[in-house]
């Protein structure tokens, strides 16, 4: 077919949601010329769901994708209203920020960096067509009728993919926020081959800010210590101005609300088709699945400072309106609640991610990437994590250079993504840290140390960024080693120190960090007895150290498992391998390798439903076909 190419693109990107901006900064700040489309500019990093970044988990995804030279970090901190440290009373692991977004502004500035950025374009437009010969992606074709060449593009359409809205009775084609639905792009990857599944996600109603009685909730302010997504904003820009959250409950009249009117729910009278989120379920729904609790938990959040608008967090619901009005005003310090938007359900079509390669290109279309709520995920933070990596393996493939594939041991995008690709998804995907193995080395305070050298590498992380980050570097480096280096002996005068700080004194000389490693004793205890650093060690710093020192036994464990994988990880599995021609392997692991086709055997391994004795076979197998070739190049060399 002869195609009519009127301007021509490195990568273009579909859809401008928090997946499509990172993937469209990232090629572009790469060097590629990179078109970013959008059904609607407006929407460019838009919230349709909840006003706020960050969370457990997902919070730590912010911060590596800031390490990797993303943006989603620097923009919640130039927009939050509220910010605040999640786990605070547990351990290190499961520590997250959370944000709360001025909504409006959030985008506004994510717009401003998107239009300033050398080698991309934005612009208003519908892409309809993904263009495909031999394989290989050209370019685009839009609703006008455009064609634009691309040498490689990337789907990241959100929940705008034959979306539908449903309140009660009530369902309609759109998109997110009552947009545009993408039906003939969703039409064509299905012509393309693509096998796809139908996902729901849902938003609460919006309430009008001076119709609620705070004064019956409870207040829920931010933290007084600064604390940034990024590890590049100060901490003298840190917003003392915050504005409080609210807490209040669902009570019995609210769930008998919902009983009664289960009938009109879409959940339940079969309207509503698809999976929804297992992790952040609709009321109507939790009501049915926890009929034993008296209570759920309702969070009251502003979605801005110039807004009247309140999020009502866990209430998301695809009532009828009548009934959500009658549910609003059950609840305390809502009986008077004027409701300004109405909660809704939305359907709509994503790729099952299994043909996806760890890269998040497809398997069946060389140069086609996809990322975001497009392969099953939910949340703002996992699609901008596959965004940027997204983003990251066009402009590589391109370039010519080898891919990047973040490891589960890397960062919890890596789990996200080898979780997506391994073992696909049959419901939202939302990241949690019970599913991270490598969750206390993968901690929020320690994301820049695993992943700014790989954004350094690939290009993302400029001059200036860098030297900040080997002065920060180095003070780690040499004052660890310092704290190995000087010893504390067991004599009087230390023993009255270590005493008057209410400590059990010494009896064997110890190492600083050996002492350190008592769970009473805190690094400023150590430097009354060693004397400070060379240089002042910022807060952060601080923390780092005593963390790694504090749990480094397990730290050591999970490095040991680590390295172990890393073998497994490094052992590649040719592409062209016939599964059927391995004796003795399970049915349901042929079946699941032939679905997946991994890659390595420590990706075949995480199979669900492969056993290790598959994995034996299939080593086997390999270590036999290696030593044939082996062999077959000896004889043809000896000829």
């Amino acid at each position: 077919m002869t195609h009519n190419f009127t301007e021509s693109y490195d990568v273009i990107v579909i859809g401008a949601g928090h997946a499509g901006v990172e993937a469209s900064l990232a090629a572009s700040r790469m060097g590629c010329k990179v078109l970013l489309a959008t059904i609607n500019i407006e929407m460019l990093a838009f919230m349709p769901c909840n006003p706020s970044i960050g969370g457990s988990a997902k919070g730590i995804v912010v911060r590596e994708v800031d390490a990797l030279g993303g943006e989603m970090a620097k923009n919640i901190d130039k927009s939050y209203i509220q910010m605040k440290m999640l786990n605070t009373g547990k351990g290190p692991a499961v520590r997250a920020l959370r944000a709360q977004a001025d909504k409006e502004l959030y985008s506004k500035e994510m717009r401003k960096t998107v239009e300033n950025q050398e080698n991309l374009t934005l612009r208003q437009t519908m892409i309809n067509e993904i263009l495909v010969e031999d394989g290989k992606v050209i370019g685009v074709k839009t609703a006008t009728h455009q064609e634009y060449a691309a040498k490689a593009v990337i789907v990241t359409t959100g929940t705008a993919l034959r979306g539908e809205i449903i309140i009660g009775d009530l369902k309609y084609s759109s998109g997110p926020n009552h947009s545009l639905a993408a039906i003939p792009l969703a039409d064509n990857l299905r012509d393309l081959g693509f096998e796809i599944g139908r996902f729901k996600t849902g938003t609460p109603p919006r309430v009008k800010a001076s119709s609620i009685n705070y004064d019956v909730t409870e207040i829920q302010p931010g933290d007084e210590k600064a604390n940034h997504f990024s590890y590049t904003s100060r901490d003298e820009d840190y917003v003392k101005d915050q504005v409080p959250c609210w807490l209040t409950y669902t009570n019995a009249e609210s769930h008998e609300i919902i009983q009664n009117n289960l009938h009109r729910a879409p959940m339940f009278s079969g309207i509503v088709k698809g999976v929804g989120p297992r992790y952040c379920p609709s009321i109507e729904d939790k009501i049915v699945r926890f009929a034993d609790k008296e209570r759920h938990q309702l969070f009251l959040e502003p979605e801005g400072r110039d807004t009247e608008e309140v999020y009502v967090q866990g209430l998301s619901t695809s009532l009828p309106e009548d009934v959500q009005k009658e549910l609003v005003h059950s609840i305390k310090g809502l009986e008077n609640a004027e409701m300004m938007r109405t909660g809704y359900a939305i359907e709509y079509d994503m790729i099952m991610p299994h043909q996806l390669r760890a890269t998040l290109e497809t398997k069946k279309i060389s140069g086609l990437f996809t990322a975001g709520q497009t392969n099953g995920t939910s949340g703002y933070e996992e699609a901008a994590g596959q965004g940027i990596i997204a983003g990251i393996n066009a402009a590589l493939k391109i370039q010519g250079k080898p891919e990047l594939i973040l490891k589960r041991s890397d960062g919890y995008i890596g789990v996200m993504i080898d979780d997506l690709v391994t073992k696909g998804t049959v419901e939202p995907y939302r990241l949690l840290t019970s599913r991270a193995e490598y969750r206390l080395i993968l901690r929020h305070d320690n994301a820049d140390m695993r992943l700014t050298e790989m954004g350094r590498e690939i290009g993302l992380v400029d001059d200036e960024r860098w030297a900040r980050f080997e002065i920060k570097k180095n003070q780690f480096d040499n004052e660890m080693k310092r704290l190995e280096s000087i010893k504390l002996k067991p004599v009087k005068e230390t023993n009255a120190k270590v005493e008057a700080l209410g400590f059990k004194p010494l009896t064997d000389a110890v190492t600083a960090k050996e002492f350190m490693r008592r769970p009473e004793v805190s690094y400023q205890d150590v430097v009354q007895f060693i004397g400070p650093a060379a240089e002042e060690l910022d807060e952060k710093i601080i923390e780092l150290i005593e963390t790694e020192i504090k749990y480094e036994g397990y730290i050591s464990k999970a490095l040991d498992q680590v390295e172990k994988m890393k073998r497994m990880e490094e052992k590649r599995i040719p592409a062209n391998i016939d599964w059927d021609d391995i004796d003795s392997i399970a049915t349901e692991a042929r079946q699941k390798f032939k679905k997946i086709n991994p890659e390595t055997i420590g990706q075949a391994s995480r199979i669900s439903g492969v056993n290790p004795a598959d994995i034996s076979i299939l080593m086997v197998y390999l270590e036999g076909k290696a030593r044939s070739i082996s062999k077959n190049k000896e004889k043809q060399n000896h000829v």
